[in-house]
């Protein structure tokens, strides 16, 4: 079977050179409006056609999200976007509502249409009638099984592509159509402004005993009603590729240019192995994460009913920006110190140890410790480590 795209999310400038730089065949971004992620940067024209001419030098597409749920006063300015995202370039638009579909065919016809996972699409009838309308993708609901994946991929044949989120936060509303965080904040998840009220710890009060909180859990953890485990699938490498998936998306717009990287890479060797090595597996507790579960791939999903925060046991300790004179040129962002033993993250690649040895400042003078953020800093090693590369410790604080 055709090897399965590896699907990366760009939040900034910064999240697109790092999914490039480690193995991604495709990113998907957003431009300033309609996109469904108001938390990152973004990109504006320049950043747009800036993105698409980096990614086609490294030989990766790029899918520009449009894939908010437009009101009517928005729907004016929808034809010049479209335009827009046509005429840098880019690859693909993702949509989600069916007058914004309606207008890409219009607006924007030389752009191929990926179908977002916000239209919730769970089974072969959508999948064939959203390719005859022009769709030359669907992103698949979270909700399907691994087996109902594969039986629209034998209903509907090598056509539409079929993608599918493998790794990242899951929310309550697992294909996005969440009035969670509006209905109590004021802030719409459909428009990109979501509050993650799903994360909250919840309790019960009872008008007869005032002043008295009660938890669902009935511990001292509190109550996380609607706390979903994050997504990881690289264990099951083999079955996703056997369902006749065609993307494999990573989710994380907001999240770290460190963890594009980390988990880009491990996902790129996978599928490029047919299967996850313990290394690749190993990565993905490397990164900032919520416990894991495989969604509704193998039935209904494990929920989270303990705290709400995230698993950090590893933190970048510094990233690579050159080599000189028997030198790792380091930048470094969290503190590190003389003889301590970092792994390396580059890309395509095993992670390997080094040790921090003879340590200094950028003035040249002997440190015993790395503790200015952001601050250039180099060891000795024997060898170049390609630039972009990260150097990890434990996080023992």
């Amino acid at each position: 079977m055709t090897r399965p795209e590896i699907l990366s999310p760009a939040g900034d400038r910064e999240r697109l050179l790092a999914a490039l730089r480690y193995g991604a065949d495709a990113v998907y971004l957003a431009g300033r409006s309609f996109g469904m992620r108001a938390a990152p940067d973004n990109f504006d024209e320049d950043g747009l056609r800036e993105a698409v001419a980096l990614s086609h030098a490294a030989g990766a597409k790029v899918y520009v999200t449009c894939n908010t749920l437009p009101r009517n006063h928005e729907i004016a300015a929808l034809p010049s976007f479209l335009e827009l995202i046509q005429d840098v370039g880019a690859d693909a638009v993702i949509a989600a509502d069916l007058g914004v579909i309606g207008m890409v065919k219009r607006y924007a016809p030389r752009l191929k249409l990926h179908i977002s996972t916000q239209l919730g699409v769970i089974n072969y009838e959508t999948a064939r009638t959203l390719y005859d309308m022009g769709a030359s993708r669907v992103i698949l609901a979270r909700e399907l099984s691994l087996e109902e994946i594969a039986g629209i991929r034998a209903k509907t044949g090598p056509a539409p592509e079929l993608e599918v989120f493998v790794h990242g936060a899951m929310c309550m509303a697992y294909s996005g159509r969440c009035s969670f965080s509006h209905y109590l904040t004021g802030r719409e998840a459909n428009r990109g402004d979501c509050t993650q009220p799903c994360r909250w710890e919840f309790g019960f009060t009872e008008p007869k005993r005032p002043g008295q909180e009660f938890t669902a859990a009935g511990d001292d953890t509190g109550s996380y009603l609607f706390n979903a485990n994050d997504l990881n699938m690289i264990g099951h490498i083999p079955e996703l590729i056997e369902a006749g998936i065609s993307a494999f998306k990573i989710e994380g717009r907001a999240k770290a240019a460190y963890y594009v990287a980390a988990v880009t890479n491990a996902y790129k060797a996978a599928v490029a192995a047919g299967k996850a090595a313990l290394w690749m597996a190993e990565e993905l507790n490397r990164v900032s994460h919520r416990p894991y579960g495989t969604g509704f791939f193998f039935g209904e999903p494990s929920q989270d009913t303990g705290a709400g925060g995230y698993i950090r046991d590893w933190q970048v300790a510094a990233e690579v920006i050159g080599y000189r004179n028997g030198r790792l040129l380091l930048s470094q962002r969290n503190r590190f110190y003389e003889g301590e033993i970092l792994s390396v993250l580059t890309p395509g690649q095993p992670p390997f140890d080094i040790t921090a040895t003879d340590l200094r400042n950028a003035d040249g003078e002997l440190i015993e410790a790395a503790n200015q953020a952001a601050a250039d800093c180099s060891i000795a090693f024997d060898k170049p480590i390609p630039a972009g590369s990260y150097l990890r410790r434990r996080n023992i604080s």
